[in-house]
């Protein structure tokens, strides 16, 4: 045996792996499931009626039904009537096998649960004040047994009868019928009339209180739409109202999606593995991804909260109606419906800034996965627990291919297939290939090069040279692609790579004459074009060029890929002051900030006195030209003078040097600081505090600007600056400063502002603490402190009363925000951080797969560090693994992890 199988536990040496290419259909399919939920407390009765038929499209007849189940305890089952004795049916370690089947059928079970002690938070259990569901990827197999896999289909009838206690009883569906029981009890009926697999199944039995309004859709429906929530919180959800409205507008006005249900509710739920779930007509969400109000949300809140009910709402189409066929098709429904939440977050603000903020999390998550031990293409080939595969290669890789397809086909043809797919397909499950299909069939356009996207991983890379010919005025552009060896290939063939561009002259954008290709009439823009790489190496010739050009390269981000350019400082300062494409001003300045850091990092490891920096006088004057830039949205302003990240910059090193990369970013902050200071200080000063919060783009700017400017500020240690960011603590009006002005005096060591950090951090907890999420910033900015003695602080935090070790949220706010955002303190004190780490998954492990799972992101870049790490954090990866009954989720990490 390896050390692997051994620390398995004996019933089960080595989980399952499920790969694509077994696929097979089912044997039975669903036709309508009638379900029928008892809730007392401490447990559950479901009844399940299910009418089955034998698949026609199976290879031969089925004559025995395999049905998924996990911790259920059944108490009856009976065939057309006939109740099954023992020998009818035998029970595997998460299945019931029923015998001698016909080719239809009724099947009706009678199953307990309990809720209450279900910790995994998948299936039913209970949260707080409510009952409720979360089925998505095999949850269901919790709650009765049933062909828990996306290709079954079925027309479901819920009826949830409770005490009355809970007064609120919801599930999928137009609600149908409603009553009182007997005992003080009450029942509601629900249909859903669109066929669903059982990962959209939801039901929600509460004491709730909820909003209400109204949406006409494009052929004058009325819907109605209801929000849920505990009473306390009925306050915090006008946004996300509005942001619904908006959502069914915009899907109707560019994709020509109509709502189809008479109602729409979304349920806030405090306890939840994820973000939100799109289950038909009845969307469950994460406190966080639904409640907000100036005085407890942060910007970033609000945005998230529109982006998110966004997503879910246009899961309608992109996944309830036309779904998946199996689950390594996820990212048909995920990355499709992430490009266009993205979309429609970049209507309803810049979409510069929305670019940049989503190209920033890419870079620094996605393209991290890509170079690790759970690299995977978009379509997986193979798994052992789909949770692990809710991946930022899933989701936001996902949308840059769609993205991609779109920029190659063009808006038109774009959405002629999107049309075709949703109308080939509505009712379906149905696969990757489907979708690219339908977009070929549409527009035309040969995309079988394209496919590789999907199924080879890793981020490519592209070098680029070029020459400029000045008796021919001909500009020459040689790309070279090539893609790092991931675990699932080492040969990569060619991707097809969309990579936009621009060229700048002495007086702005030259026009661009590529040689024999024909002219872009779609765009009407003759200093932007779109070349398609497809070979290993190819050359793009530009006539008519009148002098030589600096480049303006992937502008938007064109494609997923890493690009390298051999770019002088000084055509960085041409395209951060000039070009353009936002996108690409923003890159350069990053680019620039990644020179300077870079320097500094050498000057680090010579040992030399960082203290002693300086910046040459050309950045600093383009810097302070961004500051001066009236052209620039404030929000692009203050992302040009955010530095490159610590994770990024980790991201971008073969081997990462935490200390180095920590204190040279801070020490190019500081000059900057220095540099800038009359400049940041007049930015600070002309904005005003007093005005009334909103929550729109220009004024998210404004603060991001302001707030941008007192960070730097405080870098520089006056004794005026930290007073003023105190006063901003006290007098603000709205979340954003209070946590920006919190986190300022939290990591700033001069002696005041940590006297004055403490005070603050007293009083925010004493006049928010029966507020979970804001409580849950509280924890955050502690644990994500810069300041050395943070993780004894982080520990003392798990024994607070504001900490619970079993709710997600209280999870990420503390154990993941210190592992992952917190990398300076992480990774000191001779391994204490990962010893933490591991002993948090350890726990997890049993109670809660998922998270646990998915905290173990830091440990498994082990290999990305010095030896002497390295040998801390795999030593942490070989005790989890030494656990008996380690999940599949965990053991599937830590397995690929130490491979």
């Amino acid at each position: 045996m390896t050390a692997v199988e051994q620390s398995l536990p004996a019933k089960d040496q080595q989980p399952k792996t499920i790969y694509l290419k077994d696929y097979q259909v089912p044997g039975y399919l669903i036709k309508t499931t009638d379900l029928r939920f008892e809730i007392y407390d401490g447990e559950t009765i479901v009844s399940a009626m299910l009418h089955l038929y034998r698949n026609p499209a199976a290879l031969t007849p089925a004559t025995e039904l395999t049905l998924h189940g996990a911790d259920l305890e059944l108490i009856s089952i009976a065939l057309d009537g006939r109740v099954l004795s023992d020998t009818d049916y035998q029970f595997g370690e998460e299945s019931l096998t029923i015998f001698n089947t016909p080719a239809q059928f009724n099947l009706l079970s009678i199953t307990k649960i309990k809720p209450e002690s279900n910790t995994s938070l998948e299936g039913l259990y209970r949260s707080r004040t409510m009952y409720c569901t979360q089925c998505e990827a095999e949850g269901f197999r919790k709650i009765t047994y049933y062909l828990d896999r996306p290709d079954v289909m079925s027309e479901f009838t819920t009826t949830v009868v409770a005490d009355k206690k809970y007064p609120v009883l919801l599930s999928n569906g137009n609600l149908i019928d409603q009553g009182d029981a007997d005992n003080n009890r009450h029942y509601a009926t629900w249909h859903d009339p669109f066929k669903k697999p059982a990962y959209l199944f939801a039901l929600v039995a509460g004491d709730l209180a909820h909003i209400e309004d109204t949406f006409t859709t494009c052929s004058n429906r009325d819907v109605a739409l209801k929000i849920f929530v505990e009473p306390k919180d009925l306050d915090k959800c006008d946004h996300a109202m509005t942001s619904l409205k908006n959502s069914m507008r915009w899907d109707e006005e560019v994709y020509g999606r109509e709502y189809d249900l008479n109602i729409f509710m979304i349920v806030a739920v405090d306890d939840f593995n994820m973000g939100a779930m799109e289950n038909k007509g009845l969307n469950i969400f994460n406190t966080s991804c639904v409640l907000a109000k100036p005085e407890t949300t942060t910007d970033g809140g609000f945005q998230r909260v529109e982006g998110v009910v966004a997503h879910e709402y246009f899961h309608n189409w992109s996944g309830n109606r036309v779904t998946c066929r199996d689950w390594f098709q996820l990212s048909l429904k995920e990355g499709f419906t992430v490009y266009r939440d993205s979309e429609f977050s970049a209507d309803m603000g810049s979409h510069t800034v929305k670019r940049v903020e989503d190209v920033t999390l890419l870079r620094t998550l996605q393209f991290a996965e890509d170079a690790g031990p759970m690299a995977h293409p978009i379509r997986p080939e193979s798994y052992i627990e789909i949770s692990n595969f809710y991946t930022m290669t899933i989701y936001e890789k996902g949308a840059e291919i769609i993205r991609m397809l779109a920029t190659l086909l063009g808006k038109d043809n774009f959405r002629k297939g999107t049309d075709l797919y949703f109308e080939r397909h509505d009712g379906q499950a149905v696969t990757t290939e489907d979708f690219v299909a339908a977009l070929a069939d549409a527009s035309g356009r040969d995309l079988t090069q394209f496919k590789r996207w999907y199924s080879q991983a890793g981020t490519p890379r592209l070098q680029v040279t070029d020459h400029y010919d000045e008796d021919s005025l001909e500009y020459s552009l040689t790309i070279k692609q090539s893609c790092p060896p991931t675990p699932e290939c080492q040969q990569k063939l060619p991707f097809h790579i969309p990579v936009a561009v621009g060229l700048l002259g002495s007086a702005g954008d030259l026009p661009l004459y590529l040689k024999d290709a024909e002219p872009d009439f779609e765009t009407g823009d003759n200093t932007h074009k779109v070349l398609e790489l497809t070979a290993a190496e190819q050359t793009f010739v530009f006539q008519r060029v009148q002098e030589k050009p600096v480049p303006s390269l992937l502008r938007g981000f064109s494609a997923p890929v890493k690009l390298h350019y051999d770019y002088s400082r000084d055509d960085l300062i041409v395209l951060m002051s000039r070009d353009s494409d936002g996108f690409n001003r923003w890159e350069a300045s990053q680019q620039l900030g990644l020179q300077a850091i870079h320097h500094a990092m050498g000057a680090y490891q010579r040992g030399e006195d960082l203290a002693a920096l300086q910046l040459d006088a050309d950045l600093i004057a383009a810097y302070r030209g961004v500051l001066q830039d009236d052209s620039l949205d404030k929000a692009m302003v203050a992302y040009m003078l955010s530095l490159p990240s610590e994770a990024y910059l980790s991201e971008l090193a073969d081997l990462v040097d935490v200390e180095a990369i920590h204190y040279s970013r801070t020490a190019i902050r500081k000059i900057i600081a220095r540099e800038l200071r009359d400049d940041l200080l007049g930015i600070y000063r002309a904005y005003d505090h007093a005005q009334p919060y909103a929550a729109t783009a220009d004024a998210i700017a404004a603060r991001s600007l302001k707030n941008v400017a007192l960070g730097y500020l405080m870098l520089v240690g006056d004794e005026n600056v930290i007073r003023a960011c105190e006063q901003q603590y006290r007098t603000a009006n709205n979340m954003t400063d209070v946590m920006v002005a919190l986190t300022q005096l939290v990591n700033t060591e001069a002696p005041l502002a940590q006297q004055l950090a403490e005070t603050a951090l007293a009083d925010f907890y004493q006049r928010w603490q029966h507020e979970s999420l804001v409580v849950n910033q509280w924890i955050s900015v502690q644990a994500t402190c810069v300041l050395p003695n943070t993780l004894a602080k982080v520990k003392a935090l798990q024994t607070h009363a504001a900490y619970d070790g079993k709710n997600p949220n209280k999870i990420r706010a503390l154990v993941a925000s210190f592992c992952n955002g917190n990398a300076i303190n992480f990774h000191a004190d001779a391994g204490a951080g990962y010893k933490f780490l591991a002993d948090q998954i350890i726990v997890l492990n049993t109670q809660n797969p998922q998270i646990a799972s998915r905290l173990l992101t830091p440990l498994t870049k082990w290999k990305k560090y010095s030896p002497g790490r390295q040998e801390l954090m795999k030593a942490e990866l070989e005790r989890i693994m030494a656990e008996s009954n380690l999940s599949k989720d965990v053991f599937e990490v830590v397995s690929k992890s130490l491979a």
